[in-house]
This record gives structure tokens, C-alpha cells and sequence, in this order.
């Protein structure tokens, strides 16, 4: 097996640790795909060069090259990748060979990994199963020292790593949303802690408007939304709002109220509403079509409402 390189401190998308599948050999634990490796001197090629150690590894005799490493979806669910880093070599004592979640080895990656015998000595090496829960980035380096090797890729990986943290990738039967398209959520739930704390939003936020049907009682489900219409076709003498927020929480809505084409309809409020004017519910606007807009909030979970007369008569 040899890895190529291409030009200084870069290797070519073929530098891949291969499995011979025509062979039918995907590195079996009895037959593991075996990489040799030995420790030289860095050169100007490494990929941190002038950092860490001045040694290098080099796999089948190419300096610490980007590798790729195949994961079971490359075969059949069931099957495993067995990768084997042979540190037989003596230029190996000292460096023994580990895979980590960053570069500067912050986090140690050990699920799957096994290790025999002491670095530079017979039957010493590190052995890799990789499948579809190994993450998509690993860097192989030396426990001892710094920055000796390089990093590898896993094509078949469903966890998405950042540094040391990790992000399982959905399954199949999960649909991705986009972050820069329009796509619709069907029987998806964002838990209350989604947006918890500040939440920023680079473009603007649009809500539809919930349409109340008028009746002498009518009933405002604050959960619903924070946008409510209703036009007037009767005196409402029961208006009741259901599901506000917890204690300490905030329930918030705009209520646009337009008189039908009669007028002179009213609306007798909720006791729990205080109004800003003295206390004193404003008077509806009684023409025909016109419209009153107003502001509620409440953070006792209904037990008062703060009412604002934002307009009045606006048509």
C-alpha cells in the first residue's frame, strides 16, 4: 500500500488508507488493514512544521499524511473497518501512537481503539475500528509529544465533530432543514429550552395572524400565537384567554379589534386586565369598519394582564 503525495504539505484525495474490496478484505479483527510506522525527522513538508515536536510519523513511509479511513456504510451496516498502525519499528520507542478529537489532544478519542504492547517494540501497534459512530475527524498523534502526525477523515462518520465536542448526524428517517432555505417542520417539536436566553435572528421574523370567530363568547388561546384579529359581529359578554405563560414567564399578544359593517358592537374584558389608563377600560371605537388596536402582557401567568390602548379608531 503506498500513500502519494502530491506537492509540499499537501496530499492528493487518493491518500486514503485502502480497503481492498475487490479482495473482499475490509480489516477484519483476525486480518486488520496494516499501516507500518516509523518516527523521522520533521521536514518542511509537515503540517506543523516548526510546532510540537521536531519528530514526525510517517505511515508506509510518507510523512504524516492527511488519511482517510473507510467506516462500515462503505460495506454493510454490520460490518467494521480494522485499521492496524504497526509500532513495531524501534524509531517508535518513546511515541506512542493515539487518536484525539483535536489537534493539540485536548480529548483523547478511545471508543474502538486498542493498543498492544510498548511503542518501538515487537507486536506494538494501535488498532482502529472504524464505523458509522466513529467521528468524522480524528488526529492521530503521539500521547508523549506534540503535534507529530496529522489528521483523518471518516466519509461514513454520523457525528459532526467541532473540536472536542460531538453532534449526532440525523438518522434516515430524520429530514435536515436547511439553514438557508425554506422548508416545512411536519409533526416536529422545538422544546420550551430551544431558544432560551438571547436569540438572534439576521432577518426579520414573520407571524401570521390568528383570525377569532366573533361570537357572544369567544375564546383567545395565548399559546396559539401573539397576533389575534376579530371583527365584530356581536357584543362579546364572555372573553376568556386560555394557556398563558408559567408564573415568571411572559404571555404578550396584539389584539386588532374591527367593528363590522353595522358597529356600536362591544366587548366586555377579562376582570383580570388592568388598564394603563387609571384602571378604566377604553370605549370602543363604534363606527362602521373602524379599528382599535391593543397591547396585553402578563408574567403571573394570567392572573393580571397589563392593557395598552395602542390605537383607536384607525380606519
Amino acid at each position: 500500500m503506498a500513500l502519494t503525495k502530491v506537492s509540499k504539505g499537501v496530499f492528493s484525495s487518493d491518500t486514503v488508507l485502502p480497503v481492498d474490496a475487490v479482495g473482499g478484505n475490509y480489516g477484519s479483527t483476525s486480518a486488520p488493514i496494516t499501516i507500518a510506522v516509523t518516527v523521522g525527522t520533521k521536514t518542511a513538508a509537515h503540517p506543523y512544521n516548526g510546532d510540537g515536536s521536531s519528530s514526525a510519523y510517517f505511515l508506509d513511509g510518507v510523512e504524516s499524511p492527511a488519511i482517510q479511513l473507510h467506516g462500515a456504510d462503505n460495506v454493510t451496516s454490520s460490518s467494521e473497518y480494522i485499521y492496524r498502525f504497526d509500532q513495531a519499528d524501534s524509531s517508535n520507542s518513546g511515541h506512542p501512537f493515539r487518536f484525539y478529537l483535536d489537534a493539540d489532544k485536548t480529548t483523547a478519542f478511545t471508543s474502538g481503539v486498542t493498543t498492544n504492547g510498548t511503542a518501538g517494540s515487537s507486536g506494538a501497534y494501535t488498532q482502529i475500528a472504524v464505523t458509522e459512530d466513529t467521528p468524522s475527524i480524528l488526529y492521530y498523534q503521539c500521547s508523549s509529544h506534540a503535534y507529530m502526525g496529522n489528521y483523518a477523515t471518516v466519509p461514513a462518520s454520523n457525528k459532526i465533530n467541532h473540536t472536542e465536542a460531538l453532534i449526532d448526524m440525523p438518522t434516515t428517517t430524520t429530514t435536515l432543514v436547511g439553514t438557508n432555505t425554506t422548508d416545512t417542520l411536519t409533526n416536529k417539536t422545538i422544546s420550551a429550552g430551544a431558544f432560551a436566553g438571547v436569540s438572534n435572528f439576521q432577518a426579520a421574523i414573520t407571524e401570521q395572524a390568528i383570525a377569532l370567530t366573533s361570537g357572544t363568547s369567544v375564546t383567545l388561546d395565548i399559546s396559539a400565537g401573539s397576533l389575534f384579529t376579530i371583527t365584530l359581529a356581536h357584543n362579546i359578554g364572555t372573553f376568556t384567554w386560555s394557556n398563558p405563560a408559567s408564573s415568571g414567564d411572559v404571555s404578550s399578544f396584539v389584539l386588532k379589534v374591527t367593528q363590522d359593517g353595522t358597529g356600536n358592537r362591544t366587548i366586555a374584558w377579562p376582570a383580570s386586565v388592568d388598564w394603563a389608563t387609571a384602571g378604566t377600560a377604553p370605549t370602543l371605537s363604534t363606527g362602521a369598519n373602524d379599528v382599535d388596536i391593543f397591547v396585553f402582557f402578563s408574567s403571573d401567568a394570567g392572573t393580571t394582564y397589563y392593557g395598552f390602548t395602542a390605537g383607536l379608531d384607525m380606519a
